[in-house]
């Protein structure tokens, strides 16, 4: 009964933080969808100042579920904001990449992010980010808009249906991280334990990375929430393990997709700006709150905040109406 009432809650404040008590992000919806020329001639100062507001709001709400930045940020700005796509998505990729590379030092210092792990799988998802960049500038704005909308709600099935494991039973490596010695050992801080670690399935771990590449570079989303259930629930990486290298992949992967965008002009400081000062404060309330937060209440609301922007993004990309 308390778990229905975690998953109600959850969505119902989901919801409500979407429609109810959220009026700029209304006014923005609003402003775009009944008046556009209206968005082009409010002064230049607005629409950053309500990007800052919305982005320290995502901040925390990504800290308190588990996800990326650039998983809200690209989903929620492109479908009630009055910015092109291709600037969003070049945003986006910055957003995750600024926490990245905040994280990616101390990760490695705590010996949880792997660099023999990191390696293959950044050199294939990295390439394979460009080319899902240069596709995604190439194709026509409302497919890539139906696209990212089918793919949240894809993240949202994978939300619901993944289960980690935190030290997945791999009997025996294969070949190719033997050859490529990927394995490792790790001190279990809460209960001082080493834990030796390897992993299995490589050549369709590694395949799926491809994927993964290109769907990042595409849609700017970041690869974080891919990439976790490929390391841990695929290839066998304990979750600790798993977690701190995907944070550190993302420094390499969404670095090479952000140059194709910074290249094609798509980086707009007037946009990157407030939404990295947004998500880093955002982030920092988010860590306080988490301390108190319950975890399935928080999770239920991340969910329907991406369900609900999955739907806008689809019927934005297909010119369908929606209630908001």
């Amino acid at each position: 009964m308390s778990q229905l009432f975690s998953k109600l809650a959850g969505l119902g404040t989901a919801a409500f933080v979407a429609t109810v008590s959220s009026p700029i992000l209304s006014w923005a919806a609003e402003t775009v969808a009944t008046n556009p020329q209206a968005a082009n001639t409010t002064a230049w100062w607005v629409w950053p100042l309500v990007l800052l507001v919305v982005t320290f709001v995502m901040g925390i709400v990504a800290v308190l579920g588990g996800v990326g930045g650039g998983v809200l940020f690209v989903p929620i700005i492109s479908g009630f904001f009055p910015f092109h796509l291709d600037f969003v998505r070049g945003a986006g990729l910055l957003v995750a990449l600024a926490g990245a590379l905040a994280a990616g030092p101390g990760l490695l210092r705590m010996n949880l992010a792997s660099l023999r792990l990191a390696i293959p799988v950044a050199l294939i998802a990295s390439t394979c980010a460009i080319a899902g960049a240069m596709m995604g500038l190439a194709l026509p704005t409302n497919v890539v808009q139906t696209a990212l909308g089918a793919t949240i709600l894809g993240i949202v099935v994978i939300m619901l249906t993944a289960k980690k494991s935190d030290y997945p039973d791999v009997k025996e490596s294969d070949s190719l991280s033997s050859a490529l010695r990927i394995y490792g050992i790790y001190t279990e801080a809460s209960t001082g334990k080493d834990i030796n670690w390897k992993i299995h399935r490589t050549p369709l771990g590694l395949a799926l990375f491809v994927i993964i590449g290109i769907m990042a570079g595409m849609f700017g989303l970041g690869a974080g929430w891919a990439n976790v259930p490929v390391l841990n629930l695929l290839m066998g990486a304990p979750l600790k393990i798993s977690v701190a290298t995907s944070k550190f992949l993302l420094s390499i992967t969404d670095t090479s997709a952000a140059w194709v965008y910074l290249n094609k002009g798509c980086v707009i400081p007037m946009i990157v700006v407030p939404s990295l000062i947004g998500i880093m404060f955002g982030s920092l309330v988010g860590v306080r709150i988490l301390k108190v937060a319950k975890p399935a209440f928080i999770k239920w609301m991340v969910i329907g905040l991406l369900l609900f922007s999955g739907l806008k993004a689809i019927t934005k990309g297909l010119g369908l109406p929606f209630f908001f």
